[in-house]
Parts: structure tokens; sequence; C-alpha cells
């Protein structure tokens, strides 16, 4: 069976379109209300939503996702009940969803026995933050064996090597990470000057997208026109920071909606 990442990038390439990569931190404020989230975010076309896995030292994560996992955490999230979700979301919903955070979760789970639990789940797809693919190797072969796509970042630092390397051990898409530092960051620079992003777009054979620092509809159309798809997680996270849920998701509805519309038309 293909995997519904890669179905969905071939659909949206035969429209034309690119992929609209949606991020949210899996049981903030709680994992009830994030099963409201997930049908919100697909119901405003997100092609593809990241679960983000709260994890107690994250730290890649600037302090709007930080405060996210910690709500999460607060809330009893655990990587099992995570699973729990996205198997309930499968009874009704084919959105490809991808799961992503740091290894130690992972590891502690029992690396062979979470791949084959996320499968039977329905998750698609895996990223963890501080696992590169010269170090990820047995986590990559769980991958292949279970069918999720081991997704791996790359940045505007990588040099040619880690590019190769990702190239041919990533699966799904490729996640370039647009600005150097922490989730939330500001995107500053025109991506059309990246080097590494130049380089990874070249001859590609599994799809490219960019987030960190893409936070409007403006800056999404701008990525689209130059990745195949484009992530956005701070500006959603940060509105559960900022609202009681219900309005929260209102907010999110409504931002997802008119960045989607932007995504797609680029």
């Amino acid at each position: 069976m293909e995997n519904r990442i890669e179905k969905k990038f071939k659909e949206l390439k035969a429209k034309r379109k690119k992929a609209f990569v949606a991020f949210v931190t899996a049981g903030d404020p709680n994992l009830k209300k994030t099963e409201a989230v997930i049908d919100a975010l697909e119901n405003a076309g997100v092609d593809i939503i990241e679960l983000g896995v709260p994890f107690s030292d994250p730290m890649a994560d600037g302090p709007v996702i930080q405060k996210s996992g910690e709500r999460a955490l607060k809330s009893g999230t655990s990587l099992k009940g995570i699973l729990a979700l996205v198997k309930k979301i499968r009874r009704r919903s084919q959105v490809p969803i991808l799961l992503m955070g740091y290894y130690n979760p992972v590891f502690h789970y029992g690396e062979e026995k979470f791949y084959r639990d996320a499968k039977q789940a329905g998750v698609d797809g895996a990223l963890w933050v501080d696992l590169p693919p010269e170090a990820g190797e047995s986590a990559r072969r769980a991958a292949v064996k279970h069918d999720i796509a081991q997704i791996f970042l790359l940045a505007p630092t990588s040099d040619q090597r880690r590019v190769e390397v990702v190239k041919k051990r990533g699966k799904g898409f490729i996640y370039y990470v647009a600005v150097t530092g922490i989730t939330g960051a500001t995107l500053k620079t025109q991506l059309s000057s990246h080097q590494a992003l130049k380089r990874l777009l070249k001859g590609r054979s599994v799809p490219v997208c960019v987030g960190f620092g893409v936070k409007t509809p403006e800056q999404a159309s701008q990525v689209a026109k130059l990745a195949d798809g484009v992530v956005v997680g701070t500006a959603f996270v940060r509105l559960f920071e900022e609202h009681p849920f219900p309005k929260a998701l209102s907010q999110l509805k409504s931002l997802a909606s008119r960045i989607g519309r932007a995504v797609h038309a680029a």
C-alpha cells in the first residue's frame, strides 16, 4: 500500500499544487481537543498534519512550542496516547499524519515496537529533530520495514555531503529549516539566496518542504513558489497560548484556510 504522504505529493503534483503542512503539538491543551484540531486543519485545506510529540527538554524549540509541550505533558500526554489518537482519527480520515519530536521518547518506548505500533495506528511519517541521518540508521531501517516515511532535516548550514546523505536516505519529504536557530524565529532572508536549498532542489527525487519562520499567508506563498511544500507551526501553536480553546480553534480554522489558499494558489 502506498504511503499516504507519498500519495498526497503525487496528487498535488498532478494538480500543479504545493503541499500545505501544518504543525500542532499533540495534547495541547489535551488529546481530546487535539482530535478536534486535526479535523479543523483537514477541513481548512491542510494537506499533511505534523503532530508534535511533547518532550521535557525541547532544545530546538522556541518559547511558544516549549510552553505548548509543557501544557501537553501537564495534561498527561504520552507517545502511547498520541498513537491511540491517530488510530481513532483513522476511523474517519485518511489525511497524512506524521509525528515530529525528539528521539528520547521513541528510545524509551522501544524503537522496533514504536514503528510497528505507529504503522498499526495509521501514522505515515516520523521526524526526530535530534536524530541525524548518519546516526539514525537503525531507526531508518525500522521505518522502512513498517512503511513509515523517515523524514530528515536540512539547514542553510548543511554541506553537500549532508545534503547527499539526506537525499539518499530521506523518505516522504525533506524538511528544510529556513532559519538557523529555534522554531518561531523570523524568516528574514530570501530563500532564493540559500545555497543549501539550491543544491537540495536540484535533481531531487523526494519533495522538499520549507519550515521554521513561515507565519503568514504572504510568506507561505513566497515559499510555495520555490519549494514543494510549506510547513507552518508556531503561528498555529501560539493561538492555544493566547486564547481559550473554543476561540483558539476558531482562529486556527481561519488562519489555516487563508494560508492554505495562498499555498495552493502559488
